[in-house]
This record gives structure tokens, sequence and C-alpha cells, in this order.
């Protein structure tokens, strides 16, 4: 069998992974801790959600007010007049969304794919002359270069990605746990303003629409692969990922693990019951991604992967699912490919104290020949 990660790699992995939230998003994550043990618990008029039936009950069955303050919707509208994919009812958002995937879907993502894997290629090319290479600034590269080619744009792609790291950092924190900075709301405007004017000239005139789904591409893209790749280097699972059998259902397990956008603020639209928690209109829903996958309790392993109906809530449910999640794994995929037969370590690592999401700001790594943990099962 290949690649069965100890307990002692697994704990290391696991603590590295931490920090991203305790660093960073400390209030965030004891607010994740502190619900994780109950799948639905009312705080005054806000229903947390971190039970996997529960979540997907919330993300299919429940009447959503998409552009509410404090949703991804309502930071949508703030920003730009209205980010169509976010926050249009009926046959608006279907419209938008069929649009969408179409460009994400198995011919989209077959174009887009020689992109990043030249990004990857390039970058990671130090690897072996033995050199240090920080996954960071490739995510952000990777990441830009892909929205680039999916919106026909012409901006370097480092510039588009700070562009959306940016409007991120200023909006999206204004709906998470903890103080709210001063000037935030201006900051996001003025970000996405330039997000908006570097992704001008493509064909879709919609700036909204295009402005926020870079932002949320980059963003997910920057989080999840460093986050994923530490786990492979500590919790001793190069074998799998170097396994291609194995390495689709690593794939999803390690997506499973980071949850990128760990948890979705939403409005509930009408009265509903979500987990026999009665629901009132007007109610917050706060959907744990992380808790309802059982990123906190069990580790990734391609042996032994979460059922797939729960692996998939990260990227949401039904009507709300994620398009992206195909392109997600594919760039996932194709990374751990190209690093397995370096088996690298993590040499340095800081906490992205100012991202939207809980990530790394440097996550550098060098290849290694020595024999990495993944032998016996303890």
């Amino acid at each position: 069998m290949t690649g069965f990660p100890t307990t002692s790699a697994v704990r290391a992995a696991r603590r590295r992974d931490r920090r991203v939230y305790t660093r960073s998003h400390p209030l965030l994550f004891a607010l994740l801790a502190a619900v994780r043990r109950r799948p639905v618990v009312r705080v005054g008029r806000a229903v947390l959600v971190s039970g996997a039936e529960p979540y997907r009950q919330a993300l299919t069955r429940v009447p959503l007010d998409r552009a509410a303050a404090g949703t991804t919707g309502g930071a949508a509208r703030e920003l730009s007049g209205g980010g169509l994919l976010f926050d249009q009812d009926g046959a608006g958002h279907r419209d938008a969304r069929r649009a969408v995937a179409e460009g994400l879907g198995a011919d989209g993502v077959a174009r887009l794919r020689p992109v990043w894997q030249a990004v990857l290629t390039r970058r990671l090319a130090p690897l072996g002359a033995g050199l240090a290479v920080d996954l960071v600034p490739l995510a952000r590269e990777l990441s830009g270069a892909t929205v680039r080619a999916l919106l026909d744009a012409t901006a370097d792609p480092s510039a588009l990605a700070d562009a959306a790291a940016d409007a991120a950092a200023a909006a999206v924190r204004d709906h998470l746990p903890g103080p709210r900075r001063p000037g935030a709301a201006r900051a996001a405007a003025e970000a996405t303003a330039r997000l908006e004017a570097l992704l001008a000239g493509g064909e879709d005139d919609d700036a909204g629409l295009r402005a926020m789904l870079a932002v949320a591409a980059v963003n997910t893209t920057v989080a999840a692969l460093p986050r994923a790749v530490a786990w492979c280097a500590d919790g001793g699972l190069w074998g799998q990922a170097g396994d291609e059998g194995l390495r689709p259902a690593l794939v999803t397990e390690l997506l499973r693990v980071v949850a990128p956008s760990p948890l979705l603020p939403r409005v509930a639209a009408a009265d509903a019951v979500v987990g026999g928690c009665p629901v009132g209109a007007g109610d917050r829903l706060v959907l744990v991604a992380r808790n309802a996958v059982g990123a906190h309790s069990t580790p990734p392993d391609a042996h032994h992967p979460a059922p797939p109906a729960v692996a998939q809530l990260v990227f949401g449910a039904g009507p709300h699912a994620c398009p992206g999640a195909r392109l997600a794994r594919a760039q996932l995929d194709d990374l751990l490919a190209a690093l397995a037969p370096h088996r690298p370590s993590v040499v340095r690592a800081r906490v992205d104290r100012r991202a939207a999401l809980p990530g790394w700001r440097e996550l550098t790594i060098r290849a290694t020949t020595s024999d990495i943990r993944t032998e016996t099962r303890t």
C-alpha cells in the first residue's frame, strides 16, 4: 500500500495548518471550534450550521437573500453595483451561473490547463537544482494567469492576483468575526475598481461579474494550494501524491481538509427549518464548511476518503455549488504531480495576517531525498 501517514506526521501537519487560523483569524477559529460538536446552534438571530446534512439543507431547501448585508452577494453589490453570480435571483442567477459553468466545464478546463502548467514548469524548475521555492507567489501567478485566460483579459497575472487579493482582504473581512478595520469599505471599493480596470477589454461587458469571479478564483486558489502542499509535506503524503491511481482521491481529501472558504455567511429569505432548528426570514445563517466536512477531525487519506457527498460540501451544494470545483481539483492535481518526485519539505512558513481567507504569506519548500514518514500506521 502507498503512503500511510503516521500519527505523528498527521499531528505535525494539523498543527501547522491550524496556525493559518489562530494567527490570522483567531476569533474565527474560536467560533469554528466552539460549535463543531453541535450540528446546529442558534445564537440570537444567527444560526450556526456545522452538521453535514443541515449544511446541505441550508443550501438546498432554504430560500436565501442574495443581496443581504454581510453576505457574499451583499459584498458584491456594495463593491461593484451587483456581482450577478452572487446576488441575483431566478433566471438571471441561473443564466450567470450557466455562462460561468460553461467556461469551467471539462472543455474549458482543458483549454485553461496549459496556462497554469506553464507557470508550474517555470516556477518549480529550481527544485531540481536543489533550490527553495515559495509556493505563495506561484499560486498567485497561477491563479492570475488562469483568470486572465478565462476572462480573455490582457493584464499581468500577478497584478490581477494582487488586485483580487486586495479587494477580498478589504471586503470579506467585513463579515468575518472580529473588529472592523477603519476605511475598509473605501479600500475595498478602490481595490475593486482597480481590478475591474485590469479586467477591461474582454468580450463580457459585465465588470462586476468579472471582478467577483476573479476575486473568488484567486483567493481560494492562493489559500488552498500552499496549505495542501504543506499537508503533504508534513503529513507524509507524497507517496499518495505520486500514485496516479490515488492522487485524484488525495486531491479531493486535501481540498476537504483545507476548506479554502471555511464558512459561508448567508441570510434566510423565508421561514424554514434547518437540522430541526426553526429559521425565520431575516435570520443570519453561518454555514461552517470546515466543520461540515470533518476537516477538524478526519485527516486527508486517499486510502480512506470521506464520502463524496460530504467532501463536495466545501464547494457548496445544489444550486449554490461552486462552478469552479473541477478547475480547483485539476490545478491541485497538476501541482501535486509536479511536486511528488521531489518529495519536498517545508523550510519556511509565515501566516498571512491580512488575507481574506486563512492562508500563508510564505510557504517555502525544498526538495528532499530523505525517507518520509509514510510506512506504518499507528
